[in-house]
């Protein structure tokens, strides 16, 4: 996954609104001039919305911040209603700047009714409902650009694009077939590119990503994906469908497993067939009750309290309030697969074989050097997809010019100089 920033400036909320409005007053002196004459001050708002919102300094005081963001609201809404009402020419609510504008104003502010009837607006708080980052607009001029982090370092307006590529070799007796530098070795190709705004996790990209390599006739055997990509469902419908996922799988969350003392999961027998759990201490569990958790079947195991206070394990076994051990397991195929994975990841063949995917971070490098993916050349999310997809076109021919030509391309050569690059045309 790569992080990419958008072709926008970054705003604040307050900056977002007053923006929002700007924009609006732009498109419809150009769109509408005569209309818009007649429903606002042109001077007024001309003095007010002339220059970029984010060009001059915001006032310092909280108070002062306050009273322009009403103000802005009190402007945005007064150009909604004027938009929206019954004489207005409907072609006006069409303008991506006005539509944009009346989601901002939902998303920015909540209007309410004072003790004497009138209606008041004022900016939103945590307590009144602020949309959640995949639906928040950030930008007036590009509704798919999202706010996003990763870690507690990193945060960017943007999107996301993901990279497949083969990572496989020819035969020798193709090799043998072929003449000059590395001709049996095939280059990596980019097999697909998938863009998503910048909120959308890598674990959902998954499923989309294999779906198109398989309708375009190249579905892997093996899939090598970073860690943030498995799912115990993603595995095993993989599976079914005749592609094996190596990936780091996420491992058990519980107390147990964190501390690496007491009994975890692996630690407990399940018997599928008489639904039941058996304990280390040979206890048996009392409940076995299938539920849904976050939309995905689930099924909670719970040990009777009795059964656990007796037990000369408790303290080992469960930090319980009521002092007696559940397990959350999923269905048992999902439940298999997942452990079969997690024992298998610890093995010295499987960190062998998972080496292969270090490829794509190189590729990852190339991509930045080259087509520079890292910042969006456009505005809306289709349109980054055209340059992505261009993108990695460019990449795959770059390679199969190299390998045609010269042979492998190594992604992890040191950079040079343009002296040097000189050097090395004239001598060519």
């Amino acid at each position: 996954m790569v992080n990419v920033i958008s072709a926008v400036r970054d705003l604040n909320r307050l900056e977002l609104a007053g923006e929002s409005v700007r924009a609006v007053l732009e498109a419809l002196a150009v769109a509408a001039p005569l209309w818009l004459a007649g429903q606002i001050d042109i001077t007024e708002f001309a003095e007010r919305y002339g220059p970029r919102v984010d060009g001059w300094r915001m006032p310092p005081s909280q108070t002062r911040r306050d009273r322009l963001a009403q103000v802005f609201g009190q402007d945005a809404l007064a150009l909604c209603r004027a938009a929206w009402a019954e004489d207005a020419p409907g072609w006006i609510r069409e303008i991506e700047a006005v539509d944009l504008l009346r989601q901002v104003l939902v998303q920015t502010y909540i209007i309410r009714s004072d003790a004497r009837g009138r209606q008041v607006i004022r900016k939103r708080d945590a307590d009144d409902g602020v949309p959640p980052g995949q639906l928040r607009l950030a930008s007036p001029y590009d509704r798919d650009a999202r706010w996003a982090a990763k870690g507690e370092d990193l945060f960017w307006l943007g999107y996301k694009i993901h990279l497949t590529e083969t990572c496989g070799t020819l035969p020798d007796a193709d090799a043998d077939a072929g003449s000059g530098s590395g001709a049996g070795v095939m280059p990596n190709l980019i097999t697909d590119v998938h863009t998503t705004d910048a909120t959308v996790p890598d674990v959902k990209a998954t499923a989309p990503i294999q779906r198109k390599l398989t309708e375009r006739g190249v579905k892997p055997a093996e899939h090598y994906l970073d860690s943030g990509y498995p799912s115990a469902d993603l595995i095993t419908k993989a599976l079914k469908q005749g592609t094996r996922m190596v990936t780091p799988v996420l491992l058990d969350h519980s107390a147990q497993a964190k501390a690496a003392e007491g009994f975890d999961k692996n630690a407990f027998t399940i018997n599928w067939r008489t639904r039941q759990v058996r304990c280390p201490a040979g206890r048996t569990s009392s409940h076995w009750n299938p539920v849904k958790q976050h939309g995905k079947d689930a099924i909670v195991i719970t040990f009777s309290v009795l059964t656990c206070r007796e037990c000369p394990f408790q303290q080992q076994c469960t930090t319980s309030r009521l002092g007696r051990r559940m397990l959350t397991l999923r269905p048992e195929e999902l439940h298999e697969n997942l452990a079969r994975a997690r024992a298998e990841q610890k093995s010295d063949t499987w960190k062998n074989k998972y080496a292969l995917r270090a490829g794509i971070e190189g590729t990852i490098n190339q991509a930045l050097d080259l087509t520079g993916i890292r910042r969006a050349r456009y505005r809306g999310l289709p349109k980054v997809r055209l340059q992505h997809a261009f993108s990695a076109t460019a990449l795959n021919i770059v390679r199969l010019d190299t390998h045609w030509t010269t042979g492998p391309l190594p992604l992890d050569r040191p950079r040079s100089s343009r002296l040097e690059r000189l050097s090395y045309r004239l001598s060519a």
